[in-house]
């Protein structure tokens, strides 16, 4: 078999870069319609600009697998809820974070609302607080958040290990620690700031 002759290499590759130019105008063309898709696909603006981004640099990559005459916008709409999904799995797969809520910064803001601060330093909660208060508010809550509050904050026990010594689940546990870290705050606040 001989090699093909520049000019017919030359026409093969000058038709190949007018099919990725009409391939890439005609889907540039649906990124309206596909963004749409994808703000309905995830929750934020930014999520779905990254979705669509992803989409199309996937489309760019393997341009040559669409069928040119079949419905393009179908073939990236496929393209972009795979991606979704994949998103979805690697959502599922890291570990669930709860965005802080007002009621974490419960000390921080009575210790600025009394003192008319903007910003706290922490050596100034430290000095207003005392092992006296901190005592006395963790003796105040509930002995079963107590207790969890106990083991794992001041004894260093795992969830696993503060489950056994109290018998209970594991997601009892993280529960418990949850509320009782909130009641503990509150009650520090309240004693710390008049």
């Amino acid at each position: 078999m001989s090699e093909p002759e520049p000019a017919t290499e030359a026409r093969r590759i000058a038709a190949e870069a007018r099919d990725r130019q009409r391939f890439e105008e005609e889907a540039l063309a649906l990124a309206d319609q596909v963004y749409r898709v994808a703000r309905r696909l995830v929750g934020a603006r930014e999520e779905a600009e990254d979705l669509v981004q992803e989409t199309y640099a996937r489309a760019f990559r393997s341009w040559r697998s669409f069928t040119p005459g079949t419905n393009m916008r179908a073939w990236l709409l496929r393209i972009l809820t795979n991606l979704n999904v994949d998103r979805g799995r690697r959502i599922q797969r890291t570990p669930h974070s709860q965005p802080l809520e007002e009621g974490d910064y419960y000390l921080a803001n009575k210790l600025a609302a009394a003192g008319g601060e903007e910003v706290l330093e922490q050596e100034q909660v430290v000095e207003r607080m005392s092992q006296d208060s901190v005592v006395n508010a963790l003796a105040s809550i509930q002995p079963q958040f107590r207790d969890v509050v106990v083991l794992v904050d001041i004894g260093d026990f795992t969830y696993a290990d503060a489950a056994q010594i109290l018998d209970i689940p594991i997601g009892t546990v993280m529960s418990r620690l949850h509320r009782g870290r909130r009641a503990l705050k509150q009650k520090l606040a309240e004693d710390t700031v008049p």
